[in-house]
């Protein structure tokens, strides 16, 4: 059951992380809004397409799943952290939705760690 569970978790990580490359390396006007707002646009886009891109393959992969999942967490601390900090909750009138799921995809990938802690031991 843990371990269906931790899949599931898994594909939903790298679902969202998944769809978020198409906004960021199709220079979405939202994602070059967001980075410019941050002062690190364009390679700071491309550089976090990129990571998670790399996070969502290894936490698809059970041999590389912890480390995918906390590059993962890692990533998403940072996308709240910037939220917060500086864009707001609510990015251009999405109503809260991109912070919604940098909370999502930071518990789920949290949630992975624990599973793959606990099942170590």
């Amino acid at each position: 059951m843990q371990k269906t569970l931790e899949g599931i978790l898994s594909i939903a990580v790298a679902i969202i992380l998944l769809q978020t490359l198409y906004f960021k390396f199709g220079a979405a006007s939202e994602s070059v809004w967001i980075f410019t707002q941050l002062k690190v646009e364009p390679w700071g886009r491309y550089l976090t397409g990129f990571l998670e891109f790399v996070a969502a393959i290894l936490i698809l992969t059970p041999k590389t799943r912890r480390i995918g999942a906390f590059s993962s967490a890692i990533i998403m601390l940072g996308a709240i952290i910037s939220h917060v900090l500086v864009l707001e909750i609510r990015v251009q009138g999405d109503k809260g939705l991109l912070f919604a799921l940098a909370c999502i995809t930071l518990a789920c990938s949290i949630s992975v760690l624990i599973m793959r802690t606990i099942r170590k031991k």
